[in-house]
């Protein structure tokens, strides 16, 4: 899912004069936190964090970069234990300790100075289906604690759950899920 996110932020960023340069997530800042219609009666709200990433972000010609993300379905924040349990049975992802979603850019569309869409593969509970994510650069620079450069970046895009064999109890519980991506980035070593 940003596993998928991250490729947004890369599309985002404004043209400068540089090569290519090779970022990698901040798990402990990098979240994608999704939301869902429960029976018309609630908007109820997950998250998944401390996924790792990078980001190949080349300045001279942004459309060039591209990024790839990846973490365990187990690593849910649903903030109720019966609710995660219940994802992880058959009904929804009936997901493997090792399970992983991953996201994996195919072409970036820029469309601002610092917005553009990110398109690429997302790979969720053993289907693949081309996504784009609407992605913003937030801020790049030094950052004052680690003394390196670092990208802030935010996405969002909507997934059909039923593309992915996750539609159990649609339409009462909504078959589009809306994904809200934030990470930050640091220079690679």
């Amino acid at each position: 899912m940003k596993s998928l996110f991250l490729a947004s932020a890369l599309a985002s960023a404004p043209l400068m004069a540089a090569a290519a340069d090779s970022y990698v997530l901040d798990p402990s800042h990098s979240q994608i936190v999704f939301n869902y219609n429960h029976l018309g009666y609630s908007t109820t709200y997950g998250m998944f964090s401390g996924f790792e990433g990078q980001i190949s972000w080349d300045r001279d010609d942004v459309a060039k970069s591209s990024v790839t993300v990846s973490f365990p379905v187990r690593s849910m924040l649903t903030g109720w234990e019966e609710r995660f349990q219940h994802f992880m049975a058959p009904d929804f992802f009936d997901a493997a300790d090792d399970e992983m979603v991953s996201f994996a850019s195919t072409g970036i569309e820029v469309t601002g100075d610092t917005t553009a869409k990110i398109t690429g593969d997302l790979t969720l509970n053993g289907v693949t289906k081309s996504v784009v994510l609407d992605a913003k650069l937030n801020q790049e620079g030094d950052h004052p604690m680690a003394q390196k450069p670092w990208a802030g970046f935010d996405a969002t895009t909507t997934l059909v759950r039923s593309e992915f064999n996750l539609g159990a109890f649609a339409p009462y519980v909504s078959d589009e899920v809306q994904l809200m991506i934030s990470i930050e980035a640091m220079k690679a070593e």
